[in-house]
């Protein structure tokens, strides 16, 4: 994935324990070079997990941060991986990642821990992107051989109102999006995002609901009417704001279903209703008759590849069915949800397979085999806004970052906005074509 263009080398790596936007520890780290050049990158964790992620490794001292604790992979990286990468060239993607990988020695990442892998594999880059004078960006760019005309400002997912574990299940449905297809332009599709947002703090006070925010930033109104009442309110908001829903926005959910299944059934609580596969399959159907509805993520279980390839055969052609707990940003699933048509787009999380090259060549596969992908946060974020960096420089297409407050959230909208500067008159937006 690119030439060397400069000979630098690794002389320390150095991690520390940090704090994520739950007030849980994370891990950061720096690799410095011997040009004085340093790259430092934070690693983001989830609360809905798939059971295929590769293993965050925590210190389970129930005595230190309830056990979510991670010094055991600070340790590993300030002895083990410092060991193994000092005199490395970090321009090399591809063996830095390797040499990780190798040294780890499980499927898993369980021995030095994913978190530890990934905050050295992107401050690697950083590091690397820094030593060749380049924006992060066009250095991500550069690794898959993209160039500046190829470049694209994402389509931004905007959770506005959160649910499920982001919010104690306020609603069953963990995530409700805005994407607004409307705008021509990134900071375009930011404004009028950012205003519908404020709009619906207006529709929720007036109908007597809190504007308390979810781990993502969204609103987390307790519906009364069950979990299509959020899908009212927030197109009454999108209405406020002067925007026509399809024209201008389309919403996506993030249903989560893994979270609602429990032995082959699925259970939603807020409704007091218990589906089978066909019933689930059936409801997300009428929710996509009845809305704008363009795309569901996680719509089914994680093992109910079965009920996948059916609900992709029902609603595939009308939009984009997004494996995420299925996927698990990994080429072993991704492969077979390709050959069994489950699915027709994937979220990319680096933190579920704990290296930037392993993310990439998940975003590769993908591609070629014509899905739609989507570069994406955690609900358990840092300030660190990699992801904006990667969503233009891989010209994924979509991104999903969070709601229009929590600084976490905002830093890497804020990102894109100074790449979008940057880029000028070279700057493309995906908009509506992310979807078709």
């Amino acid at each position: 994935m690119g030439d060397i263009l400069t000979l630098v080398n690794i002389i320390k790596i150095q991690a520390r324990q940090i704090l994520d936007s739950r007030g849980n520890p994370t891990v950061e780290a720096d690799v410095i070079l011997d040009n004085g050049v340093a790259g430092r990158a934070s690693v983001p964790s989830g609360a809905s997990i798939g059971m295929h992620e590769d293993i965050e490794l925590r210190d389970k001292d129930y005595s230190k941060f309830l056990g979510n604790g991670v010094l055991k992979a600070v340790l590993n990286i300030n002895t083990k991986i410092n060991d193994l990468l000092v005199n490395s060239n970090p321009q090399d993607q591809d063996l830095i990642d390797k040499k990780l990988i190798g040294l780890d020695g499980t499927e898993s990442k369980s021995n030095l821990g994913a978190n530890a892998i990934l905050a050295v594999s992107l401050a690697s880059a950083k590091a690397a992107a820094l030593s060749t004078n380049l924006p992060l960006y066009k250095y991500f760019a550069k690794l898959v051989n993209l160039s500046s005309d190829q470049l694209l400002l994402p389509l931004p997912m905007v959770n506005i109102i959160n649910g499920g574990k982001h919010a104690s299940w306020a609603t069953d449905i963990q995530e409700y999006m805005i994407m607004p297809i409307g705008a021509k332009t990134f900071s375009e599709a930011l404004r009028t995002s950012d205003e519908v947002f404020h709009h619906l703090a207006e529709v929720l006070l007036k109908k007597g609901y809190l504007t308390t925010v979810g781990d993502e930033g969204g609103y987390a109104p307790l519906v009364k009417s069950g979990n299509t009442e959020s899908i009212e309110l927030i197109l009454e908001a999108v209405s406020k704001a002067g925007y026509k829903a399809e024209k201008d926005f389309v919403i996506g959910l993030d249903i989560a279903a893994s979270e609602l299944f429990e032995d082959g059934k699925y259970t939603l609580k807020r409704e007091d209703k218990v589906f089978s596969t066909d019933q689930m399959i059936n409801w997300l159907s009428v929710l996509v008759d009845k809305y704008p509805i363009r795309s569901i993520e996680d719509g089914l279980s994680e093992s109910d590849w079965q009920g996948w390839s059916k609900l992709t055969e029902k609603l595939g052609s009308k939009m984009q069915l997004v494996g995420d707990d299925l996927l698990v940003t990994n080429t072993k699933f991704l492969e077979k949800a390709i050959k069994e048509k489950a699915g027709n787009a994937i979220l990319i999380k680096p933190n579920q397979i704990g290296t930037l090259t392993e993310a990439i060549n998940v975003l590769k596969m993908a591609k070629k085999a014509s899905w739609k992908t989507i570069i994406s946060h955690r609900s358990g974020e840092t300030e660190d806004t990699t992801i904006a960096d990667l969503a233009v420089g891989l010209s994924a297409g979509q991104i999903k970052t969070g709601s229009l407050s929590r600084s976490e959230r905002i830093a890497k909208y804020n990102q894109l906005l100074r790449i979008e500067e940057e880029l000028g008159t070279k700057a493309k937006f995906a908009g509506s074509e992310a979807l078709s």
